[in-house]
């Protein structure tokens, strides 16, 4: 339903286009690889998006393509992959980054990754990793590098860097922009890669849902139970309390602060009133399902244009008035309300914003697609409100 627009060359989206990073992970004792070949380890791979490319076992290396070859603690696997897809490779075997005890913590808590680019006349350039002894001295290592493709034969920190290689470092959070300065490299825009807790998750997920399991039973309130879990999440370092501020969404705090005086303000000037008046006159003498129907549609229209969470505080009190005119439950009208979707705008929603531009859509894409979601979703969502919320 969608044309296909194939961007040409030489654009802006191509400035930014990064290879697939090399890099070396080190097979520890408890590594789910050791004692498995190569040739069953797919699973591991494909989930997470790499490519073995070779093993090296002291200073012999292994092609990939001998997949009888078995995995040994203290072997390195030379992978191919993002960012992302290396951070999760290496939780889901249990591998180990080279030099990662010297780092600063073997569990991920207050650890950081940071690609920079080595420019001209750099110490790093012409130099390798080892002779700068970055490691030793800076306590911050080498994941892997990106060049234009390429592929090694040397180990990373024996590498001889050149101008233009991508870096991928790995150390202590607070400490990653001081080490770029230091070597005077050039951090690229950050793209939101973490290093992951894969040691955490199971407590992290545990906590999250012992929140909502609480908050369903009517044990705490909602925000009570989610303000435990932040703090909680702080306590036990899943979330450093350094980064607690910058996850904040703070646009979101603002814009709520700016509407909901405007939502009052509507409600106690009778704006509200006036507008639920209309759509009962609207639909005088025919049933409350159908007033239902032309609310949802009123509210998703509304969504299109203004911010989903705005259009929750407009539609709440005229919602509520319309169901104190037809002397029926609110429930419904409220949760035709929370209902609202924006697919027929690239401003409705910030997903649709955010997709825009990197997928190369134009603004009829929206409705050619979002049109007949929304009819598929006002089609299933009334009949689904009225069951489970009736009036």
């Amino acid at each position: 339903m969608l044309p296909a627009r194939v961007r040409t060359g030489g654009g802006e989206e191509s400035l930014f286009d990064l290879e697939d990073y090399i890099a070396e992970l080190v097979v520890g004792e408890d590594s789910k690889l050791a004692g498995r070949k190569l040739g069953e380890i797919d699973k591991e791979t494909d989930e997470a998006d790499v490519a073995v490319i070779d093993l090296a076992r002291g200073k012999t290396r292994f092609s990939a393509s001998n997949r009888h070859l078995e995995i040994r603690p203290g072997d390195v696997l030379i992978v191919e992959a993002g960012p992302e897809g290396l951070d999760k490779f290496r939780g889901l075997a249990k591998l180990e980054v080279a030099g990662e005890k010297r780092t600063g913590s073997t569990t991920g808590e207050g650890m950081g990754l940071a690609e920079v680019v080595v420019p001209r006349d750099n110490r790093l350039e012409g130099r390798s990793v080892l002779g700068v002894q970055l490691l030793h001295r800076q306590g911050v290592g080498l994941l892997s590098v990106s060049r234009h493709g390429q592929r090694f034969y040397q180990h990373l920190d024996r590498l001889t860097i050149h101008a233009g290689d991508i870096l991928l470092l790995y150390g202590a959070a607070d400490r990653l922009a001081d080490i770029t300065r230091w070597l005077g490299a050039l951090p690229l825009a950050a793209r939101g890669v973490n290093v992951t807790q894969h040691n955490r998750a199971a407590l992290t997920v545990a906590i999250f849902a012992l929140a909502l399991v609480a908050a369903s039973f009517a044990v705490v309130p909602l925000p009570i139970a989610l303000g435990v879990v932040v703090a909680l999440y702080v306590a036990t370092d899943i979330v450093p309390i350094c980064e607690v501020y910058d996850h904040i969404e703070w646009p979101v705090v603002v814009l709520l602060g700016s509407m909901i005086p405007l939502g009052v303000a509507l409600e106690d000037s009778g704006s509200t009133t006036l507008i639920a008046e209309g759509i009962v006159d609207l639909t005088h003498g025919l049933p409350a399902a159908t007033v239902l129907f032309v609310l949802m549609v009123v509210i998703m229209t509304l969504s299109d244009v203004l911010n989903n969470t705005a259009t929750a505080v407009i539609g709440v009190p005229i919602a509520i008035d319309i169901a104190h005119s037809l002397n029926v439950s609110p429930d419904p009208f409220l949760m035709a309300v929370a209902s609202s979707c924006a697919f027929l705008t690239p401003i409705g929603h910030k997903n649709n914003t955010l997709i825009l531009g990197p997928g190369g859509y134009a603004f009829s894409d929206y409705w050619r697609m979002g049109l007949p979601l929304e009819i598929l979703i006002v089609a299933t969502g009334v009949p689904a409100i009225l069951v489970f919320w009736p009036l």
